[in-house]
Order: C-alpha cells, then structure tokens, then sequence
C-alpha cells in the first residue's frame, strides 16, 4: 500500500484526544508486520520496537501524536440542539456550517453540522463577526433531547470535524486533520523500510495520545522507554500562500523541515529548542540522502517534543516536519512528496546513528 492510501485510511479514522483507540488499532494494524515488539501502554500510546543489530548503539525514539482536535458535548437542549465545548486549539472563525460527526460510546459515528444563523436573517452588525464556539450549537436532526440520547449521544460524547480526504492537484492532498496522520503515515513508512535495512540502532516507534490536549502521551513512553535521542515527527506552518507569504518562507513540495525554535507564548509556555548535535545530523542526513531542508523557527507552535525533552535527566529532542496548510481547520494540505522525503530523512538518519554518539548539548 503507497503512502497516500496510507494517510487516507488514518485520515478517514476519527480520533479525539482521550479517544484514540480506533487510530491505534489502525496503526497497529500497519506496523505489526515491521516491528519486533507492539505494546499499548496505560496512557493509551502505542509503542513498538524495531530491534537494532548492535547492542551499544544508539536507542531512538520516532514519534508522532495519533489524536485530533475537536469538542466534548457539554449540554443537550431540550428541542435536540447540542451544545459543545472546545478540546484544543479549535478556529472558531472555521467552525460554522462545518459537517461533524459524533462518536458514541460504541463507536457508532451519528452525523451532523454546526449550525449557522441563515444569511437572509443575519443583521448587518453580524455578518463580520465570528460567533465564540459557546454560542454555536451542533444540529444532527433531532427533535427532543431524548431522541439525541436514544442515538446514544450524551454529555461527554467526542464531538469532530466529518472526516474527509482527497487527492488535488500537484501530489497534494487534503484531508481531516493531516496533523498528525500525516506523521503517523511517516511512521509506517519508516518502519516499513527499516524492516528491510535491519538496522544498527534500536528504534522505537510510538503513536502518541492526547498532544492537542496539552501535550501528554509522548512524555509518558519517554519516561518508559529512556532513549538516547528522540525525533517528534509533526506538521510544520507552510507559509506559501497569498495570506501568509511574510510568516516564513516554508513551502509544500520544498522538503521536510527542521524546527530550529518554536514557542507556544501562551498557556502552555513551552517549547524546544534543538541541540546544535542533532541539528548537525539532521543536515548531514539530509545532505547524504540528497533531499532538500527547510528551516523553520516561530512563535504560537510547539510539539510533544517540548516535554518529551525534559523527561528523566533530559532527552536530546528534534522536530523534524513536513509542511501544512491551513492548521486546525476542518480540512489541511499537504504535499505528498514532502511526507515521502521526511521519512528517506528519518532514514537516513538512523543509517548514520553512530555508536556512541553524543546527542545533547555541548
């Protein structure tokens, strides 16, 4: 299966922070028949092991998170209107008119759309406003609130965008929260290849929970399994359209990129800044495999990566990204060929993983 039938399935399967049981199932499905080893932990995170064929080199952590931003449902009207609450960094300018699904307790998927106040009744001082995700409501065609909870829809219920993907012009696709399939369908394409290459080093591929929720599933198999270096494969702000074009100068179908500072600047202050050692490798990987590198540093954007960095007496920690447009929306674009390079990169750089090689700061 290529990379882009891959990321199709991932994107088609819906997975909400707290509830990413069906994308580990996915992910297991894919990466069982690479990996030596395949566990899921108490968090919920799936760890495998590719075992490396020398015992003294380096143990590397990939990891990429396997949930997506959404809402909980918080209150059920008694006309069978729901009301929601937000769980990530959710755009609200994106949200009304959305198509969305609710989950059940059974994983029945019961759809619906975000309401949005008719045009033709919409005062003039609204219509350039955007309406704060508390005022909108979640219309699935029920009439009584017992028919939503006869649906079996209740307080709690994962509420997400419709899953959608489509291939588009140039190698591009979108699709329903690229970030983070686009990693994990990065990550079964390494482990596929590594598989043949038997490498050295021992790897450890994980699919992380819970990241839009403030970053919390990596840090906990980082705490189990101790590496030596980790490598957060993630999305990266694409900057090459007409809105963003003074933001940065990353590009789809220019190349992974590799984040050489990134900073949340609010709520969660927190962030990564990479050590210089694992940026040198990334280059000289990079420049071995003959693929391009994009650099990226920016504000209002951080990763696992920034706590899986700090787990026991600290972890030498990388992002390595793939570019993206359009982030948190119901739909984002990515190059495919970007995806393919990053994972030739992540490659690459376990090929050159050395022996006691050091990866921190000097």
């Amino acid at each position: 299966m290529n990379l882009t039938e891959i990321l199709k399935i991932l994107s088609l399967t819906p997975a909400l922070s707290g509830y990413e049981h069906l994308m580990a199932d996915r992910m297991k499905s894919f990466l069982s028949p690479y990996v030596d080893q395949i566990e899921t932990d108490k968090m919920g995170n799936l760890i495998t092991t590719i075992k490396g064929l020398e015992a003294d080199a380096p143990r590397i952590m990939l990891f990429a998170h396997m949930d997506q931003l959404g809402f909980v449902v918080r209150k059920i009207e008694s006309d069978g209107f729901i009301r929601v609450e937000r769980l990530g960094g959710v755009p609200e300018k994106a949200l009304a008119g959305q198509p969305i699904v609710i989950q059940t307790e059974d994983d029945r998927l019961i759809p619906g759309l975000i309401g949005n106040k008719s045009h033709h009744l919409t005062p003039q001082e609204e219509k350039y406003t955007v309406a704060g995700y508390k005022n909108l409501y979640v219309d699935i065609g029920a009439d009584s609130a017992e028919e939503v909870y006869a649906a079996g829809i209740d307080i709690g219920c994962p509420v997400m965008y419709q899953p959608d993907f489509q291939p588009i012009m140039n190698n591009k696709v979108y699709g329903t929260s690229i970030d983070n399939r686009g990693g994990c369908a990065i990550l079964i394409r390494v482990a596929e290849i590594l598989k043949e290459m038997k490498p050295a080093a021992t790897v450890y591929i994980v699919g992380a929970v819970q990241e839009e929720f403030n970053l919390r599933g990596a840090m906990v198999a980082a705490q189990a399994l101790k590496p030596d270096c980790a490598i957060c494969i993630d999305i990266n702000i694409a900057a090459d359209t007409p809105d963003l074009k003074d933001s940065n100068d990353i590009a789809l179908g220019a190349g992974p990129v590799v984040s050489m500072y990134n900073f949340h600047g609010r709520g969660t202050l927190n962030g990564t800044i990479p050590p210089r050692r694992m940026v040198k490798w990334t280059r000289e990987a990079a420049e071995a495999a003959h693929i391009s590198l994009q650099r990226g540093a920016m504000s209002g954007i951080l990763t696992d990566a920034s706590y899986v960095q700090l787990v026991d007496s600290g972890i030498p920690t990388i992002d390595i990204g793939f570019p993206a447009r359009y982030s948190h929306s119901a739909v984002e674009v990515c190059d495919m060929q970007d995806l393919e390079q990053v994972a030739r990169l992540i490659v690459q750089m376990v090929q050159m993983a050395k022996p006691g090689a050091p990866f921190g700061r000097e």
